[in-house]
């Protein structure tokens, strides 16, 4: 199982409280990011690739971790991590899609959901 390191932070959020270590992982063979908070996968966001693009189409955060601001803070490192690849993100997953209206700094390299791009995850996904 080939998990890649992308990002870390002390504090949830950035909110006084508690010292929490969050860590991002792109867990390719899982074709998702996986946040995880002192050590405990708390939420993932998936994806599938279509060529140069990546088509997010679910975001989940574990009931344990709600209210937090994990979403947030995964579905944001992870379109970094996507700029950086040189890929282009699909927002499939409307998270993922209500992020990218609060956030213009992405706009840039997000590409509309099409028909065509829901008939590709229809089939990739069985």
């Amino acid at each position: 199982m080939a998990i890649r390191f992308v990002a870390s932070v002390d504090r949830v959020n950035g909110e006084p409280g508690p010292l929490r270590r969050s860590r991002l992982h792109l867990a390719e063979c899982r074709h998702r990011y996986e946040i995880l908070v002192d050590g405990r996968r708390a939420g993932l966001t998936a994806y599938r690739d279509r060529g140069e693009q990546r088509v997010f189409f679910h975001t989940e955060i574990d009931d344990a971790f709600a209210g937090q601001g994990l979403a947030a803070r995964l579905v944001q490192q992870a379109l970094v991590d996507v700029r950086e690849s040189g890929k282009r993100i699909v927002p499939v997953c409307p998270y993922v899609a209500k992020f990218l209206q609060r956030h213009a700094e992405f706009a840039d390299i997000t590409d509309p959901v099409t028909p065509d791009v829901l008939r590709w995850l229809e089939a990739e996904l069985g």
